[in-house]
């Protein structure tokens, strides 16, 4: 099982926090950490930051989790890629996700109908230029050259390179397409103690197209931390689940909350996102049942952190995303520290 962080995130974007993430990712590159992925909300963009990263580090993998499709033309996704995978000298990854009709609509000005087919038409222009093809395609969505006008079929420029690519999906069709044409899969809103809800789509998109789940790479994340006593970090996360149930969406379209339901949280997310969204922000934080922060993250003694890799091992999880709990950057690297070694010993 590899390890991994997450930088970057919808406040990004300030150079003391900037320096800070930097800082922290070198030190998490010396524990032995795998991957870094950054995020791409309204703060910093998934890919200055991991350029910088790429002659900061020298072996620990960078990925955007995720690049938006919508806030790039599908060949710009593709030279920005195969950039980024010279700059890093091979270690990059690219995450790719349609976010949701908020962001979609009212940041970027761009229409959220038919992202499945949106995003699958991006995948097939990104391989097109990774193979050094000319970029042609006439689909629903994407047609490259643009007809009507003077535009003719144009390969890039850079050498043919291979690039993984990772889809964040939540959905029952997004999940599916995942197995059906990913290279690994980002997961959100997953619990171990309830894998099923996203891995049975994952695995039915699979073999729809004559491949198999243990063909994917499954990457979900989950808090870390070390305690005698959990309650109080239990309860420190309650406000950012119930951020993640109401405000990661619309009013009316919440994949997060969705995902969530699916899983067997179906009552408390209905009813988070009630008080949300009627103003009550304390009252939606305090409505989140422990249980539902126990399965989302590793949060206990060191048996119980131990006990909880276990699960996500024997769920087929292959990458598992940290993050580390802690007062300041060096506690949390030590409890960095102390999960990637829990993670090396039960992995062998």
């Amino acid at each position: 099982m590899k390890t991994a962080i997450q930088i970057g995130g919808p406040a990004s974007g300030g150079r003391d926090e900037f320096e800070a993430m930097v800082d922290f990712t070198v030190e998490a590159e010396k524990l032995g950490v795998d991957q870094a992925w950054s995020a791409e909300a309204w703060g910093m963009d998934a890919v200055s930051s991991l350029a910088y990263l790429a002659a900061r580090t020298d072996r620990i993998q960078l990925g955007t989790g995720i690049m938006q499709v919508c806030a790039r033309t599908p060949a710009n996704t593709a030279m920005t890629a195969m950039s980024m995978q010279t700059v890093s000298q091979g270690r990059f990854l690219l995450g790719l996700g349609n976010s949701g009709p908020q962001v979609v609509e009212g940041l970027h000005g761009q229409s959220f109908e038919r992202p499945i087919t949106r995003m699958r038409e991006t995948i097939e222009v990104v391989r097109m230029a990774c193979r050094g093809d000319k970029l042609v395609i006439d689909g629903k969505q994407i047609v490259l050259p643009r007809p009507g006008g003077e535009g003719k079929a144009l390969r890039l420029a850079q050498p043919p390179t291979d690039v993984p690519i990772y889809l964040a999906t939540l959905t029952p069709r997004g999940l599916a397409l995942t197995g059906a044409v990913a290279d690994g899969w980002l997961g959100t809103s997953f619990t171990p103690d309830a894998a099923e809800a996203h891995l049975h789509y994952l695995r039915e998109g699979a073999e729809q197209a004559g491949r198999k789940l243990e063909d994917l790479r499954l990457s979900v994340s989950a808090s870390v931390g070390f305690t005698n006593d959990p309650e109080p970090l239990i309860a420190q996360q309650k406000p950012i689940m119930a951020f993640i149930l109401s405000a990661m969406g619309s009013p009316t379209v919440n994949f997060y909350n969705d995902a969530f339901a699916r899983g067997g949280f179906e009552e408390p997310c209905h009813e988070v996102r009630r008080l949300w969204l009627e103003g009550d922000r304390p009252a939606a934080a305090a409505a989140v049942p422990d249980e539902m922060i126990r399965a989302t993250s590793m949060i206990g003694d060191e048996d119980h952190v131990r006990e909880r890799i276990g699960r996500y091992r024997s769920c087929g999880i292959t990458e598992l995303t940290l993050n580390p709990l802690g007062r300041s950057s060096s506690e949390r690297l030590d409890t960095l520290g102390r999960a990637v070694s829990l993670i090396a010993e039960a992995t062998g």
